[in-house]
């Protein structure tokens, strides 16, 4: 590596935005020649490639500055400490400080750990991130951490307790975005549809983006990442169905079709609940495209059980499929119960992966002969309001909005006319 700072990130979508920040941080303070692992603590395979790529980074930049954080860094930090190849482990609260990055820090200490007690953190506005997909959209944090204690999520013990930005900052925050030129904002947060249970008042998500879309006019496009239907509030459904604004796309975590697996989750839902609540969603805005989270071979999940969550990709209509084989974390109680055998889990997961490719082709298949608005991501490639990917038929500027026709589709993507 020549000079300067790498940063190796592994995990959701937030951590990748979280990264753009830490290195900004670190140019600005002048830190240089150093590689920064941003880890994640989902799955022990996410824990296993993130070690596995600190050792190749120490062999590719012998002399550099070697630092470790995220969630895996957060929940095992010792682990990460006990390796040679890192120089420091910092924690999730650290990485977003600025002082952290100075080129001194650390320097003349013999502890290589500064990871304090994540659970202890109570501050809402300090974690207001903001990321960038080229200039296609902007992402705002405006919520983290998480409350609650799904059997299988080490995530809660990584990010620590539910916090939330206030809606004026919010605010703020979208009308400079707007401003500087983008013209899609996507809402996002470890567990979003908590949002304002710590704050004055308890505004909900629904309040927030309905404010946000009333409070910043110029605004031509609001997303909302994933959310619990178990939380989702009438002022979203209410925003759906009065804002055209407010894309038709919504990420559902489900996990499970099965009611046993799911209470062994310790979920807050019920397969009819999912159905019921995908349902009202396209009573009120019924081209609406939803996608959902999936584990498969949860322990104790039989053939049967398994069958009732394929059944609910189209009982609840679903689109987009985001599925992990059920991986087992030290410390959650889903590891102790009696374990589905990984060979099971994957190729469980390889069916759910291959139904969601089929409920996929369907709704782009409807797709075609309709009049689209799509935001460009790069000069050959735009997303519709759905999120489908979107061919143009010649290259456009990044950022832009158009209206194209949708002449065809191309394995999982549709082709503009």
């Amino acid at each position: 590596m020549s000079a300067g700072i790498e940063v190796i990130t592994f995990g959701c979508r937030l951590n990748a935005y979280e990264s753009e920040v830490m290195k900004r941080h670190a140019e600005n303070a002048g830190l240089d020649h150093a590689v920064i692992v941003n880890t994640c603590a989902v799955t022990s395979e996410a824990v296993r490639q993130a070690r596995q790529a600190i050792r190749k980074a120490r062999r590719e930049n012998p002399k550099a500055k070697l630092i470790v954080t995220g969630c895996a860094a957060q929940v095992e930090p010792e682990r990460f400490a006990e390796m040679a190849e890192v120089d420091q482990v910092v924690g999730n609260m650290e990485k977003m400080a600025a002082e952290t990055w100075s080129p001194d820090f650390g320097i003349g200490e013999t502890e290589k750990v500064r990871v304090a007690d994540i659970m202890a953190v109570r501050e809402t506005a300090g974690h207001l991130v903001e990321g960038f997909e080229g200039r296609a959209r902007a992402f705002v944090q405006v919520q983290n951490g998480c409350d609650h204690r799904c059997t299988f999520c080490i995530i809660p013990y990584g990010r620590g307790p539910s916090r939330s930005v206030p809606m004026g900052a919010v605010v703020d925050e979208v009308r400079r975005l707007v401003a500087a030129g983008h013209n899609e904002v996507v809402l996002t947060g470890v567990d979003l549809t908590s949002y304002g249970e710590d704050l004055p008042g308890t505004p909900s998500l629904g309040q927030l983006t309905r404010r946000l879309l009333k409070a910043v006019p110029e605004l031509p496009r609001l997303r909302i990442s994933s959310i619990d239907a178990a939380e989702a509030d009438e002022d979203l459904i209410a925003a759906l169905a009065e804002e055209e604004r407010l894309m038709p796309h919504l990420h559902l975590s489900l996990q499970a079709g099965n009611d046993l697996i799911l209470k062994r989750m310790k979920r807050r839902h019920l397969r009819a609940d999912a159905i019921r609540f995908a349902a009202r969603l396209r009573e009120v805005r019924p081209d609406i495209a939803l996608g959902a989270d999936f584990i498969a071979g949860f322990p104790t999940e039989t053939e049967d059980a398994f069958e009732d969550t394929l059944r609910l990709v189209d009982e609840a209509g679903l689109t987009y499929l985001h599925v992990f084989p059920f991986s087992p974390r030290p410390g959650t109680p889903a590891a102790k119960m009696p374990q589905v055998g990984r060979a099971v889990a994957k190729a469980r997961a390889e069916r759910l992966r291959a139904k969601g490719d089929e409920a996929l082709h369907r709704f782009l298949d409807g797709r075609i002969g309709q009049t689209e608005q799509v935001i460009v991501e790069t000069p050959d490639i735009a997303r519709s309001a759905h999120f489908a990917a979107v061919r143009l038929a010649a290259p456009a500027r990044p950022g832009d909005i158009l209206r194209v026709t949708i002449g065809a589709r191309a394995g999982a993507e549709l082709v503009a006319a």
